[in-house]
């Protein structure tokens, strides 16, 4: 490992990005005595309450990313969809990490895609759809049910579509599809028979110092996250023939080799499916902290958001030793649509033992808009997450 110049606490980070991972990121960043500048398009961003300066621009205003780094010691990002011009700005002013080339292969699927498959790492088939024809020829090639995702933006579950999970895709339905994400590039994903879904969070810093997180079990709904757990939890299904400890050291070694390739400089949590013919497939890729490791500030000696800072800082990496199980579980819009007078019942969810509560003061609840999360700790996996899931009903 190399050794490098540290970027001391008294420093300042910038954060191009202002939601949920930008204030939690900053949060920690100014626990560590670091000051902190953030961008984003809304002027009361999440971070906007906790960082010292928040310049509102868009994602691809290059000036404005260029005028953050020019009072920034070093700069990092908590949302993929920054323009690679507005990345390159800023590199002009301080070191920006993750590096811009790699935001621009993850931030396309279909480079993502193809940059997976020319290093070997694997995944489900696939197809890239630069026009309605390829989806066409894709779908047809794919066979039976098919995920159709824009190649760039869409997460939660948005500019998706399903194709041929009630019937064989019609061409109607086909041009539908394509209709809806706008007659833009998509990969086209065969849809893959799952046991489970898990992620690998990876800290690199630029000294070449690399730690991984535990793995941990996520479940979504509607292609959202619902909640997620470390350590892993295995289901029940495939639990007495299933090797526990060597699919974790399946899915760190993948997750390892993708940080390594890339020459990490900060975070990449890499999404994982389990297959029912017992195979570990790459789903995506993200180059930030991710909702699935809201917990590591439970559960783990070093949260993702602390790890993040240290390691963009080049300052050594913390512990990521699992303390105790935690599980969150997340709070949609829908929470504040569906309650009494639009307000939930904070006291009785709180009153479960082992949860906390995270919001992350937005304005607007909106339904699949994230916009908190419970978090508990408990004896076992399975504890943590029934926690949550209790305590969530109280709402």
């Amino acid at each position: 490992m190399k050794q490098g110049k540290p970027i001391l606490p008294g420093a300042t980070l910038g954060i191009l990005g202002g939601g949920q991972l930008g204030r939690m990121t900053a949060m920690a960043a100014r626990t560590m005595g670091y000051r902190v500048h953030v961008l984003d398009p809304d002027p009361l961003c999440p971070a906007s309450y906790v960082a010292d300066k928040c310049i509102t621009a868009a994602w691809n205003d290059a000036d404005a990313a260029a005028q953050l780094a020019r009072e920034c010691d070093v700069v990092t990002l908590e949302i993929e969809q920054i323009s690679v011009d507005s990345l390159i700005a800023a590199e002009k002013f301080a070191p920006v990490r993750p590096a811009p080339e790699m935001i621009r292969t993850i931030q396309d699927r279909i480079l993502q895609r193809e940059w997976l498959q020319q290093h070997g790492f694997p995944q489900g088939a696939w197809r890239p759809a630069r026009s309605l024809r390829d989806l066409q020829q894709s779908v047809n090639e794919l066979g039976g049910r098919v995920f159709v995702k824009s190649a760039r933006g869409g997460y939660d579950g948005r500019s998706q579509a399903k194709l041929g999970f009630n019937d064989v895709a019609s061409e109607e339905e086909i041009a539908n599809a394509w209709k809806s994400l706008g007659e833009r590039p998509a990969v086209a994903e065969q849809a893959l028979d799952l046991v489970m879904e898990l992620s690998v969070m990876v800290a690199r810093s630029p000294s070449g110092e690399v730690k991984t997180f535990p793995p941990a079990t996520n479940h979504h709904e509607h292609q959202i996250l619902a909640w997620s757990v470390i350590p892993l939890l295995i289901p029940d299904a495939i639990a007495k023939d299933l090797d526990a400890a060597q699919l974790e050291r399946d899915a760190r070694e993948i997750a390892l080799g993708i940080a390594e390739k890339f020459a990490l400089e900060g975070l990449v949590c890499v999404e994982l499916f389990y297959t029912t013919d017992g195979k570990l497939l790459v789903n995506e890729l993200a180059p930030r902290p991710h909702n699935s490791y809201h917990q590591s500030e439970r559960g783990c000696v070093t949260s993702q958001f602390e790890q993040l800072v240290r390691a963009v800082c080049d300052l050594p990496l913390g512990a990521t030793d699992v303390i105790t199980p935690a599980a969150i579980v997340n709070l949609l819009g829908d929470v504040w649509l569906n309650a009494k007078d639009g307000r939930p019942n904070w006291a009785d969810a709180l009153a479960e033992p082992g949860v906390r509560l995270h919001l992350y003061e937005k304005q607007t609840a909106k339904p699949g808009r994230k916009m908190g999360h419970l978090s508990a700790v408990g004896k076992t996996s399975l504890d943590s997450v029934e926690r949550t899931q209790s305590a969530k009903k109280k709402l």
